[in-house]
C-alpha cells in the first residue's frame, strides 16, 4: 500500500483530448521501483529497460525543459528533426517501449485487482504476469525473448510476497492492498491510455520484434 499511495499518478486534465499535452513529469519513481516487487534478480532486465527508457526521455527533456515540457512536444520535435529515421529513434523509440512497459504493469495490477488466479495455486501470480505479457510485450518479442520470459516466469514471487513488497514490508491484508491497487489504477490507466492515444495520433507507433 505504501508504494502505491506514495507514488500515485496525477489526474489528467478533465478537458483531455488526443491533442492535449501530457507532462513529462508524470510519476516515474513507481515505475523504477515496481520491478523490484517482482523479487528475483532475473527480473533485473525489466527494471533496466524501464529505467533506461526513462533516462533517454529525460535526457531530451533536460536539454530544454521549457521546449520539451511534454511528451508530445518531445515526439513532435524528433519527428521534425529525424525525418525518415523517425519514429525508430531517440526518445520516441524509448517512449514506445516505455508505454508497453506501463501497459504491462497496468494489466498485471488490474488482473490481480480483478481476482484472477490459478485455482490450483492461488498464491502464485504467474497467471497474472502471463496475461500481462501476452497482451503487451509478447508480440514484440522474437522466439528467443519469449523463451527467456518463460524461464523468468518460474522465478515469479508468491502473491503474499508481492503484496508485502508493494506495502514496503508493512503487514496489510490482501483485501486492503487490492483496494489500494484499484485506487492507483484509476489515474495510472488513464495516463497509459492517453500516451497510447497520443502516439497513435502522431503516427509514432512501431510494429517490429526484437
Amino acid at each position: 500500500i505504501a508504494l502505491l499511495m506514495d507514488n500515485q499518478f496525477g489526474k489528467l486534465p478533465s478537458a483531455y483530448t488526443h491533442n492535449c499535452l501530457i507532462a513529462f513529469q508524470f510519476n516515474v519513481s513507481f515505475l523504477s521501483f515496481f520491478p523490484d516487487c517482482l523479487g528475483s534478480k532475473v527480473f533485473a532486465p525489466i527494471k533496466s529497460d524501464i529505467s533506461g527508457n526513462i533516462t533517454k526521455i529525460r535526457g531530451v527533456f533536460d536539454k530544454d525543459p521549457a521546449k520539451y515540457a511534454t511528451l508530445q512536444q518531445i515526439v513532435e520535435a524528433e519527428k521534425e528533426t529525424h525525418g525518415t529515421e523517425w519514429p525508430k529513434v531517440g526518445a520516441t523509440l524509448a517512449l514506445t517501449w516505455l508505454k508497453r512497459g506501463l501497459c504491462f504493469i497496468q494489466i498485471l495490477l488490474q488482473s490481480l485487482a480483478d481476482g484472477e488466479k490459478d485455482e490450483n495455486n492461488p498464491n502464485l501470480i504467474r497467471v497474472n504476469i502471463t496475461k500481462a505479457y501476452d497482451q503487451t510485450l509478447k508480440k514484440y518479442h522474437g522466439w528467443l525473448m519469449q523463451k527467456i520470459f518463460k524461464a523468468v516466469l518460474l522465478a515469479a514471487p508468491y502473491k503474499s510476497d508481492f503484496i508485502k513488497a508493494l506495502s514496503k514490508g508493512q503487514e496489510v491484508t490482501e483485501e486492503d492492498c487490492m483496494a489500494s491497487v484499484r485506487q492507483c489504477l484509476v489515474n495510472f490507466t488513464a495516463t497509459v491510455d492517453a500516451i497510447y492515444e497520443m502516439c497513435t495520433t502522431l503516427n509514432a507507433e512501431l510494429d517490429y520484434s526484437v
